[in-house]
């Protein structure tokens, strides 16, 4: 009995072209139903009173603690409900090793006709409620005009007041963090007339900037408001259709030597959440999930180390993994690669410590690195960009676990 985790979204795998690659899209199904992870890459955030973090002079820092009488909690907040700005995942792994933990992040992020406009998606509240934070959506409220563009905006200020009194009722809360988010998503009549109102209202009167389509943001917000369920599968159609694209689009730092994979995991609450993989191999009875970080420079930044570690807590956490109704064995692996990096380094021991002219403080980021992964079991192999070594650290670590 599978409960249908096991149901397969093709019956093998697709061959795509993906720029003037060809390669084979594997299609997994996995479950998964706590999350345990200890991590080591947390930087150490500033403590603001209350009061800073209520008249937004907290907000200077990505993520931060707030100190109350009863409870100290962890914060992070996003730029936009779209995940692949402003690093979000990372400033959301900077408050992990806290007990309480908060993120805010927008229903919707206009930035007016010349520029980009996002809307929140249910599977960010999913993630979000499986890692065990809190969720506050919250609007915009002020902004300040772009003075490259005629019609766009630039330092969105949320609405300070509307994130108190979430926070307040938070600290009276005595629920898990996916009841709190459920709550959240269901009671989002009064975040999307905010949001019209400052948008195009407010910001567009005091800026001067012509917003985008207001019937088409209404029909949106009637959409995502509707109620939960409806929310959930309006926002898990367009995950698909992301997951789809990601899976058929290289991007320029990526390096695809291996097939990739579309991922889909479902939790005990039955919630879902879509993901590609960057490569994955499968090997006997074990699949890879290889999750890629590319520089040209030596080594990734900070911020993007971060977003793929987020990727190991869940791929190390997977309980059952399946390709076409087969059980198979997950193995996370973050690769790593520099195209001004010289030799390689892992946490495997079927890989030597072959690293040549790396500083001391990328060779201590490097160090704290492998220490989580030993600390959190999964693997990381760092290595520089040639697909000969890269070929051959694989070969090495595959024969090794067989």
């Amino acid at each position: 009995m599978d409960n249908g985790y096991s149901k397969t979204l093709i019956d093998k795998p697709e061959i795509v072209h993906v720029g003037w690659i060809w390669c084979t899209m594997i299609d997994v199904n996995a479950t998964i139903n706590t999350i345990s992870y200890d991590p080591i890459l947390c930087k150490d955030l500033n403590t603001y009173s209350v009061e800073d973090f209520y008249s937004g002079k907290a907000f200077n820092d990505s993520s931060f603690r707030v100190n109350t009488e009863e409870n100290n909690y962890a914060v992070s907040w996003w730029v936009s409900p779209k995940r692949t700005r402003s690093y979000p995942r990372a400033r959301v792994y900077d408050t992990y090793d806290h007990d309480n933990r908060v993120t805010i992040l927008p229903l919707v992020k206009d930035e007016g006709k010349d520029g980009d406009r996002d809307y929140l998606q249910w599977d960010t509240l999913s993630l979000m409620s499986l890692l065990q934070i809190n969720v506050i959506i919250a609007p915009y409220k002020n902004a300040d005009k772009n003075e490259t563009y005629d019609n766009k905006i630039t330092n969105q200020r949320f609405d300070r007041q509307y994130i108190k009194e979430k926070f307040q009722e938070l600290q009276k809360y005595h629920s898990d963090a996916l009841q709190w988010n459920l709550n959240q998503a269901s009671n989002l009549d009064e975040v999307a007339e905010l949001s019209k109102k400052y948008y195009y209202e407010n910001i567009s009167a005091a800026t001067g900037v012509e917003m985008h389509s207001r019937s088409y943001f209404e029909r949106r917000m009637n959409n995502i408001t509707e109620k939960a369920e409806d929310f959930k599968q309006k926002s898990r159609g367009l995950a698909v259709e992301a997951q789809n694209r990601e899976s058929l689009t290289l991007q320029p730092k990526e390096s695809v030597k291996a097939d990739k994979g579309r991922i889909t995991i479902r939790d005990h609450l039955g919630g879902e959440y879509y993901f590609t993989t960057d490569e994955i191999l499968v090997e006997n009875n074990e699949v890879f999930l290889i999750e890629k970080k590319h520089t040209t420079r030596t080594f990734p930044s900070t911020a993007d180390i971060k977003n793929g570690l987020v990727r190991m807590m869940l791929f190390k956490n997977l309980d059952t993994v399946k390709i076409n109704g087969k059980r198979h064995e997950p193995v996370p692996v973050l690769g790593v690669t520099g195209s001004e990096l010289e030799g390689y380094t892992s946490n495997s021991d079927s890989i030597a410590d072959e690293l040549q002219s790396v500083s001391n403080r990328k060779r201590k980021q490097i160090n704290s690195l492998l220490q989580e992964a030993n600390k959190n079991d999964f693997t990381v192999i760092i290595s520089e960009d040639t697909e000969s070594v890269e070929k051959e650290l694989y070969e090495r670590f595959k024969a090794r676990r067989r």
